[in-house]
């Protein structure tokens, strides 16, 4: 008896050990730099949500956050990498929607699992992607488009930042809610893919609106239609796609901050409040603004709510689009 006294007191000290190393992690946290994994290559909206949001942190927390665009497989590779990082606050993933939501449904072995391998630490905020076009593509409306496609079945391309991004499923979506076929051209990020488009290799793309706006002002793309169901102060001459004569079209692409698995709540809380303070920050919001990103700050609870629901959602469409797991 003395013994599994013994014992369950050396349990419970344990525990209110760990309890107590917990506590004074978080006091002298951060104590060095932060890496915040950005699963794509530099350049799309992503990258730059997460490059706003990184700055302001850092002076919060008093320490640099260092951005790591770590792209591969529609961003699997860098949620896979930080899933599998040390839980101690020092590596964060730029949570997305391609990967927290479509990713995991899409392949088959993701190596992750949006809900069980990461610790939510907050909401960023939500923005539309854009369906733009090459100027010398003949469509100059989406209705036009369409009868183009079907006139033409199966010689339109569409380009997106990889295989089961927001831009692939959408992009599937539009060709299956509007009867047509749409040829999938996937690129190792959203820049590369863009830069196609803007030399007149592909013909058109689904890409956030933070990444085309500037172009579409330019006259270097034509913008039929963004993917929310209100329009976008960044373009607010292009239509919703449900303005364009496509019922009940909303495919809005979200952002957040996650921590591994197991991070201490105590460091989760700090980060969470250093996120909603960069948000409520007046340079954060003109930035974010300016990328078309409408933001939603959010406790951890909230933001875990929202990606069980948006990981639905996606998943949902993609059946619906008829994209086939990998």
């Amino acid at each position: 008896m003395r013994g599994f006294c013994a014992s369950l007191s050396m349990v419970l000290l344990a525990f209110g050990l760990g309890g107590n190393l917990n506590a004074a992690r978080a006091q002298t946290y951060p104590n060095r730099n932060i890496t915040l994994v950005v699963p794509f290559p530099p350049g799309g909206s992503t990258s730059i949500v997460g490059r706003v949001v990184a700055d302001k942190m850092s002076q919060l927390l008093g320490q640099s956050i260092v951005v790591d665009n770590r792209g591969g497989a529609g961003g699997t590779v860098g949620a896979k990498a930080v899933a599998k990082s040390e839980p101690d606050g020092y590596t964060l993933l730029a949570g997305y929607t391609g990967t927290l939501a479509i990713g995991p449904s899409l392949y088959r072995n993701a190596g992750y699992d949006p809900r069980k391998d990461f610790e939510p630490i907050g909401a960023i905020g939500c923005s539309p992607s854009s369906l733009v076009v090459h100027p010398s593509f003949p469509a100059r409306t989406v209705a036009e488009l369409i009868a183009y496609a079907k006139a033409n079945p199966g010689k339109v391309n569409f380009g997106s930042a990889g295989v089961g991004t927001v831009g692939h499923i959408t992009g599937e979506y539009f060709a299956h809610a509007t009867g047509i076929h749409l040829v999938h051209i996937p690129y190792k990020g959203t820049g590369p893919a863009l830069g196609d488009l803007l030399g007149g290799h592909i013909p058109m793309s689904f890409s956030p609106i933070a990444t085309t706006a500037g172009n579409v002002k330019a006259g270097l793309l034509r913008g039929l239609a963004v993917t929310s169901v209100h329009r976008n102060t960044l373009l607010p001459d292009v239509p919703t796609m449900i303005e364009a004569g496509v019922p009940d079209f909303d495919a809005s692409l979200c952002y957040g901050l996650v921590a591994p698995a197991g991070t201490p709540r105590p460091v989760i809380d700090r980060l969470n409040e250093a996120l909603r303070s960069a948000l409520a920050s007046e340079k954060v919001k003109k930035q974010l603004e300016l990328d078309g990103t409408e933001i939603t700050p959010s406790t951890p609870e909230q933001y875990a709510d929202f990606i069980d629901k948006d990981e639905k959602k996606w998943s949902e469409l993609a059946k619906a689009s008829g994209v086939e797991p990998e």
